[in-house]
């Protein structure tokens, strides 16, 4: 059974960041297990705290190094991603030459309520997981505009032809992780 870690970059209730990844998490197969990783909640990586590693830390640290595949979906914060998502990155790729990153793919989407739906933001995000030695998933590109796909008070995405294909791309997304997945 595969292990799927669910990063949003979006912190807040009902996000729309976190109604893309349901969609796409629908396309899963049966049986897989998905965990929405946590990022609010992880104090600002420090390097002095290398050595004594807040709780937060080490707990964030064992979810994302016990993931076979992760899902990111990022919103755009002034044109790149939001600062909780970065901070999760560094966190979990340190102390330096411990990355529990590296090694697994990626699926990596964006949306925003903007005409370019989180176009800058998502490249942001793909090359900061290519130094962290993640292999994100190149094709099916997902750049939602959730104002036209998605309830902007649930954060649901409610637009059927978006929701199908979402499901598709985890699909297609759970046949590229079986490559990297002993």
């Amino acid at each position: 059974m595969t292990k799927y870690a669910v990063i949003s970059g979006s912190t807040r209730q009902n996000s729309l960041s976190e109604g893309v990844a349901k969609a796409i998490v629908a396309g899963l197969p049966e049986g897989s297990e998905v965990n929405f990783l946590e990022i609010g909640n992880l104090p600002l990586y420090n390097q002095d705290l290398d050595t004594n590693s807040p709780a937060e830390y080490d707990e964030f640290r064992a979810q994302v190094a016990a993931a076979d595949a992760y899902i990111f979906v990022t919103p755009e914060h002034n044109r790149n991603i939001p600062a909780a998502l970065k901070n999760a990155l560094d966190v979990a790729s340190r102390p330096w030459g411990q990355n529990v990153w590296a090694g697994k793919p990626a699926l990596v989407a964006s949306q925003s309520i903007g005409g370019i739906s989180g176009v800058l933001a998502h490249h942001s995000l793909r090359q900061s997981l290519v130094f962290l030695d993640v292999h994100a998933m190149a094709q099916p590109e997902l750049y939602i505009n959730t104002s036209v796909t998605s309830d902007m008070e649930t954060g649901e995405v409610t637009n059927e032809d978006t929701k199908a294909f979402l499901a598709s791309a985890g699909a297609g997304f759970a046949e590229y992780a079986k490559k990297f997945i002993d």
